[in-house]
């Protein structure tokens, strides 16, 4: 028997695009934009339900857990992306936030035919990992009905862990298993079929949220400013020099003295600037405000 996709929004055909193979280049762009547009309005409508995720998943990190993406195909894909953006971004532990993805790292880059339609691999890929009860589990299926996704949070709920759906479809089977069910509905593709489209966009742009409002949540923002960024490369050791500069007044010449001294950790040096203590002190405030800079400087108890 085959699988019937007839009921999926994310099968439908989409009225609006029916010419797309017969018009301008111009206008074919112009109409893949004007889907684009429906997006963010798709996403709005699914905002309680991203910040319940972003609570729950801060909660999980605050105590050692871990924020795990698991997915197929485009979905899998976002979510290593999302993941690996995070440790030079926020100074995440490479281990903090995980992607996995049907097929292996084989898949990232060239689809693995039939690895999505096994829930077997799923529950094994997570365990292959050790998750815990303490970690966060965000599973991302397009379609909401994805084997590999499906047997992955299954597995995650039995261990205890917190579950939440990124499914572009309502009422979604991953959504029925998952604490958390984020169904957002952006609408028939412009190619039929085609979710690297809307629905990868959709899928991105909650990815970008879950993990920037977790890690704001921890500690990994002040102000506006990424003061864990990591020193990894130029462009981000000058980087620290502008946040740092923004963050207390200071002129380039005291913040490069500064970093020199923290070894380009931002979030000190700003202590050292806001507060005048030495290292030593600033790494004290900084450790019994678990991070917080607002704490570490006075400014919030």
């Amino acid at each position: 028997m085959g699988i019937n996709l007839d009921p999926l929004a994310t099968e439908q055909r989409n009225p609006n695009t029916a010419t797309i193979d017969q018009v301008s280049t111009l206008e074919m762009v112009r109409l893949i934009n004007e889907e684009d547009q429906k997006v963010a309005v798709a996403v709005a409508a699914v905002l309680p339900q991203v910040a319940q995720a972003i609570d729950r998943i801060a909660a999980q990190l605050h105590q050692g857990g871990r924020l795990i993406y698991i997915g197929a195909g485009t979905s899998g894909r976002l979510g290593i992306l999302d993941a690996s953006e995070c440790p030079p971004t926020f100074r995440a532990d490479p281990g903090q936030v995980i992607g996995l993805i049907a097929g292996g790292d084989q898949a990232i880059r060239q689809a693995v035919e039939g690895a999505e339609d096994s829930r077997e691999q799923g529950a094994a890929d997570l365990g292959a990992i050790a998750l815990s009860a303490h970690d966060a589990v965000v599973g991302l299926a397009a379609s909401g009905r994805t084997p590999y996704v499906l047997g992955g949070l299954v597995y995650a709920r039995d261990v205890g862990a917190t579950t939440i759906a990124i499914a572009c479809t309502t009422d979604s089977e991953i959504g029925a298993i998952a604490d958390i069910a984020i169904e957002v509905l952006p609408g028939p593709e412009v190619i039929t079929g085609s979710t690297r489209m809307k629905a990868g966009t959709a899928q991105k742009m909650i990815l970008n949220m879950l993990s920037t409002g977790a890690m704001i949540k921890i500690g990994k923002v002040y102000s506006n400013l990424m003061v864990d960024v990591q020193a990894s490369n130029q462009k981000l050791v000058e980087r620290c020099k502008r946040i740092l500069q923004a963050a207390t007044g200071c002129d380039r010449p005291q913040a490069e003295a500064l970093l020199e001294v923290t070894g380009y950790d931002v979030k000190l040096a700003i202590v050292m600037a806001k507060t005048g203590v030495d290292l030593a002190q600033a790494k004290q405030r900084l450790q019994e405000a678990e991070g917080y800079l607002q704490r570490a400087i006075g400014v919030i108890e």
